[in-house]
């Protein structure tokens, strides 16, 4: 099984850095071996040379009988074995070995009555000299290593600076923010070569323009439509309510009244699109306010006597009511927007019960609200990516605005709205009122 890496191992970043020093700890371990043998090779062949020299000159004193000279005699004591084998078989040679506690370099030959002849050279200067170059090597390459990384951070941090302002912008641009843009400067000097980054950005740029300007005609072009309806759609309502009474005319204000709703629906999603909607802050009992809104969801959309349930019991036991019942966990007093409060709660309750099923119950505990079925719950694709805009499932009636409206005026209230489904079945929307209402939206100056 593959180890799980914690998340600062995928960035870019860490990957550039262990791969300059990874390249940089090679690059100076090969060059270190390669100065250090080459040396070595020199420094050890001079000495065998100046060994080799002495040994030639004292073979000849020791045959003309004169005196060996400095370093020079027969079988003396500290002889390698191995070297001194090789000099009675007839053989010359040189071995590096310790001397009295420091290097030195031997020479042997052979002499006279199987013995050997043997110089010794101090080889303690060259060991020396070759210790120092391999820590000359090694502190070498360590400030290489650490002004190349450095130099590389430096280097990497700024694409990688560049990058991260890119994915920032489009995370923006998923949330909603249409007007967010990179403008990478780096892209837009002139006789610039562009690298990688820099197309990136301009793509996304691009990208975010031609999406805005598409979202802003399709907008612009529900809120024409809408508004202009409105006017045949109220002349309409107007003749409707002329003609006699019978089926035939209540069939005829029943979607004359579906097709109001509808414009109206599509003219608030317009406003919400835009932004620029103003709060009307005001403080209010939130358990009042749920009663409240179920008792006209109940008179306005469901059938039956018009009734709601009202606070409940020290113990949380629902008050006795209709088809909802209001639990008041704990009440609270929070500053907000109440008609547009009212508009999210009343669209959740006429969406329970248009796709859920009885009993459905509104519950206040402090600053959230939940609003539960027992039907079939939300669809998934509703709970991963929140509702969409005329899309509905197994067949239900309806255009799909009731929640993206109610998602949209959450939104303007500063709150935020979950779908989820229980785990004992039924569909469940928790709205979370903020402790502080956002500050109103400041209109452009000449805006109503």
């Amino acid at each position: 099984m593959r180890p799980a890496l914690p998340s600062w191992a995928g960035t870019l970043a860490v990957k550039a850095a262990v791969f300059i020093t990874v390249m940089c700890c090679a690059l100076a371990a090969l060059l270190g071996i390669l100065v250090h043998v080459s040396v070595t090779n020199q420094t050890v062949g001079q000495a065998r040379d100046l060994a080799l020299s002495r040994l030639k000159d004292a073979t000849a004193a020791f045959e003309a009988g004169d005196s060996l000279g400095r370093g020079a005699s027969l079988d003396p004591p500290g002889l390698p074995p191995s070297l001194r084998g090789l000099a009675v078989s007839g053989e010359r040679g040189t071995m590096v070995a310790d001397r009295l506690g420091r290097p030195t370099m031997w020479a042997a030959g052979p002499a006279d009555g199987g013995r050997a002849l043997a110089v010794a050279v101090d080889y303690s200067q060259s060991a020396h000299t070759i210790e120092a170059l391999d820590t000359a090597i090694l502190w070498s390459s360590a400030l290489a290593i650490g002004a190349t990384l450095l130099v590389g951070a430096v280097a990497v941090t700024r694409v990688t600076r560049r990058l991260h302002t890119t994915a920032q912008v489009a995370r923006r641009i998923t949330a909603g923010d249409l007007d967010a843009r990179v403008d990478d400067r780096r892209a837009k000097e002139p006789g610039r070569p562009q690298d990688e980054v820099g197309a990136v950005a301009v793509a996304l740029d691009s990208m975010a323009s031609s999406l805005q300007g598409k979202l802003l005609s399709e907008q612009r072009f529900t809120a024409d439509v809408a508004h202009e309806l409105r006017t045949p759609l109220t002349g309409l309502h107007a003749a409707a309510e002329l003609l006699p009474p019978g089926r035939p005319t209540e069939l005829v204000r029943d979607r004359v009244t579906a097709l109001r709703t509808l414009t109206e629906d599509l003219l608030e999603i317009s406003r919400l699109d835009t932004g620029r909607e103003r709060l009307e802050l005001d403080a209010e009992d939130l358990g009042a306010l749920a009663a409240r809104v179920v008792r006209a969801a109940q008179a306005s959309d469901f059938s039956g006597t018009p009734s709601a349930s009202g606070p409940t019991t020290a113990d949380g036991t629902p008050a006795s009511g209709g088809e909802v019942a209001v639990v008041i966990v704990r009440n609270a007093h929070v500053e907000t927007d109440r008609r547009r409060l009212e508009r999210v709660l009343g669209n959740l309750l006429a969406n329970a019960h248009r796709h859920g099923r009885a009993p459905v119950t509104l519950t206040v505990d402090g600053p959230v609200v939940t609003v539960r079925d027992h039907g079939d719950g939300y669809p998934e694709y509703l709970v991963a990516h929140g509702p969409q805009r005329f899309r509905t499932e197994g067949g239900a009636k309806g255009h799909g605005l009731g929640l993206t409206i109610a998602v949209g005026q959450a939104e303007v209230l500063g709150a935020r709205l979950a779908f989820t489904n229980a785990p004992d079945g039924g569909a469940v929307a928790t709205l979370t009122l903020p402790q502080t209402p956002p500050a109103p939206a400041r209109l452009p100056d000449g805006a109503a």
